[in-house]
């Protein structure tokens, strides 16, 4: 399966900098637990302040199992709180949500 995810990032160039190269250099328990989770490939692009993650997966992977293993993992926490300095939630998220999935409208 392949999935889309957005996000934003707070718009201070400074601080986009400095997310990006967090992600040049992921902590080796964060790319375990992707990995882990059925993730098979993970990609992030950005534009401006706004990020695009396409995510492919095996049939294993499960969001509500991802979500309850990284509630379970304190690295994963400790990366999530860290990168949330960098982050903010799109305008139409709900309280407590992240990265939001978003609707194929075409295919080619």
């Amino acid at each position: 399966m392949r999935y889309c995810l957005a996000l934003d990032l707070k718009d201070d160039p400074a601080l986009i900098a400095e997310y990006e190269r967090h992600h040049q250099r992921i902590w080796p328990e964060i790319a375990a637990s992707i990995r882990e989770s059925g993730i098979t490939t993970m990609e992030i692009y950005r534009i401006g302040n706004r990020l695009f993650m396409i995510m492919e997966t095996n049939e294993t992977f499960s969001f509500d199992a991802k979500s309850a293993a990284d509630a379970a993992n304190p690295k994963v926490q400790e990366w999530e709180q860290m990168l949330w300095t960098y982050q903010q939630a799109l305008p139409m998220a709900k309280p407590g949500e992240k990265w939001l999935l978003m609707e194929q409208i075409f295919k080619l």
